[in-house]
């Protein structure tokens, strides 16, 4: 007998073609798989039409194809207060918040999976590149796309309910299952903008949300006053495009003075500001029962996992590292298993 014929997994759909395979890969197997479209945002911007409705279309599509139950979940109201406000907030604050973590431990893997157990699912799945053994979450086979970087807030209640079904896949893969399959999404561009207005670019976004001003780029070491910006919430440490300071060597964002809205940088690579052996982290989560010392970290989606030493608060590096923003996660690895991470203070 098939141990997942009676199961319900509610999937999120996004029109994409990871939760599109997904949906196939579940099907397969024999469990009840319900699509649900997250509506999380439809707001357009100024030059920028919200792509929610194509996306919906796309999903519902693949679900009309692999003869899904399919429904559309409204969580618009709690996406702006728990998200989005508090990306806003962040930025006023001077830091570089991810808002992709923080929808998925506020949506995708609470609101969501709140409301699929409620209506009595077994499981709750995504298109995430990401593995579970239901207990721990792991990194993804397909090392270039795991993106456990962005889960690593997810509660483990969530976490023991949550199938990953493209985890032990390469995106390649994906994409030949889905042509191999009919799906009209196979080879669908992905979305690199923010996460809830496709490819609008973030300072477009701050725009519409944040009293912006005009203020003066210093350098750092001489105080010459050597251009201007549109606004500090703008920038951040290490930043060298979009400064528009002309002459020479490259110009590197050093330090950011808010209460005089004053933005300073300087050509000196090696500025004590640009480079660090430690990282604070607040706002810990932990997913273990206890993490050990020696840790692998990875500051960004993407990037490297690197050596560290880890004692309950920051994080320390044997070499000095390229310091990164206030606000952004480092997120801690014991090997393949995902232990959790921290808020850069």
């Amino acid at each position: 007998m098939n141990a997942t014929k009676n199961k319900t997994v509610y999937l999120g759909m996004s029109g994409g073609v990871d939760s599109s395979v997904s949906a196939l890969l579940l099907k397969e197997q024999g469990y009840k798989v319900i699509g649900v479209y997250m509506k999380n945002w439809s707001k357009d911007l100024p030059g920028m039409k919200c792509p929610w409705a194509e996306d919906l279309a796309d999903a519902k599509r693949v679900a009309v194809k692999l003869d899904l139950d399919f429904e559309v979940w409204d969580f618009e109201e709690a996406y702006k207060k728990r998200v989005v406000d508090y990306m806003l907030e962040e930025f006023k604050k001077g830091n570089t918040p991810n808002p992709d973590i923080m929808c998925n431990q506020e949506i995708k893997f609470k609101l969501f999976y709140e409301e699929a157990m409620r209506r009595g699912g077994d499981y709750i799945a995504t298109g995430h590149y990401a593995k579970t053994d239901g207990k721990n979450l792991l990194r993804a086979a397909d090392e270039n796309k795991d993106q456990t970087y962005f889960l690593y807030r997810i509660s483990n209640e969530s976490l023991e309910h949550t199938l990953f079904p493209i985890g032990d896949m390469k995106k390649p893969d994906v994409k030949k299952l889905a042509e191999k399959n009919n799906l009209h999404n196979a080879y669908k561009k992905e979305s690199m903008g923010v996460c809830f207005v496709g490819e609008v670019g973030m300072k477009d976004f701050l725009k519409e949300y944040i009293d912006i001003k005009p203020g003066e780029i210093r350098e750092v070491e001489s105080d010459t006053v050597l251009g201007y910006h549109e606004g500090a919430v703008f920038y951040t440490i290490g930043q060298r495009h979009g400064l528009y300071i002309s002459g020479g060597l490259p110009y590197y964002v050093v330090k950011k003075d808010l209460a005089k809205n004053i933005v300073y940088v300087s050509k000196n690579l090696n500025d004590d500001n640009l480079w660090t052996t430690e990282l604070e982290l607040g706002d810990i989560i932990i997913r273990t029962k206890k993490a050990p010392t020696e840790v692998l970290v990875r500051l960004r989606h993407r990037a490297p996992l690197i050596p560290a030493k880890f004692n309950g608060k920051k994080v320390v590096f044997e070499n000095a590292i390229k310091r990164p923003a206030s606000g952004q996660s480092v997120v801690l690895y014991d090997n393949e298993i995902c232990l959790g991470g921290g808020i850069i203070i």
